[in-house]
């Protein structure tokens, strides 16, 4: 079966592309938000309290945190978000009809500090050079993809 996508799913996976950048910048920041947090929690010993009676933010042991603990929402959005990131990198390799291994390389991106920063402009552009190729193909009447 040749890969490239289908005419019919050039709008979606248009539509995918665009999610695919906010997604991807949203998940590398807070990933390294993340990490600077691991190393508040397992270096020093200490959580990120927002509102406590510490000051507005403030290094705390996470026994004494009495406000919200920003580490525990920094986990939590990054993981929310990190499964929005995984799902529109299926839909692109749904419809783009990537490899597998290109699927499961751009989902490290979640998870490798400063990968989706790369790949948020790298993977966009190849995609729209294939969007092109498609469009070009069916302008002129070849049958890209069965």
């Amino acid at each position: 079966m040749p890969l490239g996508p289908r005419p019919a799913d050039i709008p979606r996976l248009r539509t995918a592309v665009k999610a695919y950048k906010v997604s991807s910048m949203i998940t590398g920041t807070f990933l390294l938000l993340l990490c600077l947090m691991m190393v508040f929690r397992y270096g020093f010993g200490v959580d990120i309290e927002l509102g406590g009676p510490f000051g507005f933010l403030a290094l705390v042991p996470k026994e004494q945190i009495t406000a919200i603990n920003l580490s525990l929402v920094i986990l939590t959005v990054h993981g929310w978000f990190y499964v929005l990131y995984v799902a529109l990198d299926f839909i692109m390799w749904r419809l783009s009809r990537f490899s597998f291994g290109r699927f499961l390389f751009i989902a490290l991106g979640g998870i490798i500090p400063l990968l989706s920063f790369f790949l948020e402009s790298r993977v966009p552009r190849q995609v729209e050079g294939i969007i092109q190729r498609t469009d070009a193909a069916a302008a002129a009447g070849i049958e890209v993809a069965a």
